[in-house]
């Protein structure tokens, strides 16, 4: 089975305010590892211009993202780090399209389908089985949260809103991404970019 993504120099903060901010490097050694895709520079400004206008500021720690893996044992960043070094030599970039819009419940996302992603974490996961918490467990649904944590109506309204003119499209993954997570901002760990032309 093959996999995806390459490599990042220094350690960054993903807050609600920017994409990637750089910081000095704290003590963070102890804090789980979360692993995202990472969207193109424009479907990414498309879908953090929603996430701004939609998710409660005071709530909105962190930027849109696709999140593949919640919590990974700090203390295997650097298995972690070649594995994805291993898995994506020569790769492609994933294939994926923005398939939807789907209710949380008190949010919105829309749901991401890629088969080829869902492979990448495949072999992460086979790696990390013996340290996956229950939520990582199984392959998850692929989505990007653009509104949560708000009253059921307010979500109903966004769904309705964003369902109404909806087409499904191509969705470019850009890299992947792996974060420090800090109890509510993350802090980049390490970055892999996809550098194979597009497969059209």
């Amino acid at each position: 089975m093959t996999c995806w993504c390459a490599l990042f120099h220094r350690p960054l903060l993903m807050d609600s305010a920017h994409h990637i901010q750089r910081l000095d490097q704290h003590h963070i050694g102890d804090a789980p590892l979360i692993v995202t895709a990472l969207m193109s520079d424009q479907d990414f400004a498309w879908a953090n211009a929603l996430r701004r206008a939609h998710f409660p500021p005071e709530r909105n720690f962190i930027p849109a993202h696709i999140s593949l893996f919640h919590h990974l044992p700090p203390a295997r960043l650097d298995e972690l780090t070649r594995l994805l070094r291993q898995l994506t030599d020569g790769e492609p970039a994933p294939l994926a399209q923005l398939a939807g819009v789907m209710s949380l419940g008190r949010g919105v996302a829309y749901r991401v389908d890629s088969p080829e992603l869902l492979a990448l974490r495949a072999c992460i996961a086979d790696r990390f089985a013996n340290d996956l918490i229950p939520q990582d467990q199984h392959a998850p649904r692929l989505h990007i949260t653009v509104q949560n944590k708000v009253d059921p109506p307010t979500a109903k309204a966004l769904f309705a809103a964003l369902s109404a003119d909806f087409r499904p499209r191509s969705l470019s993954i850009h890299g992947l991404a792996v974060w420090h997570y800090l109890g509510g901002p993350w802090q980049l760990a390490k970055r892999v970019i996809f550098h194979t032309p597009k497969r059209r």
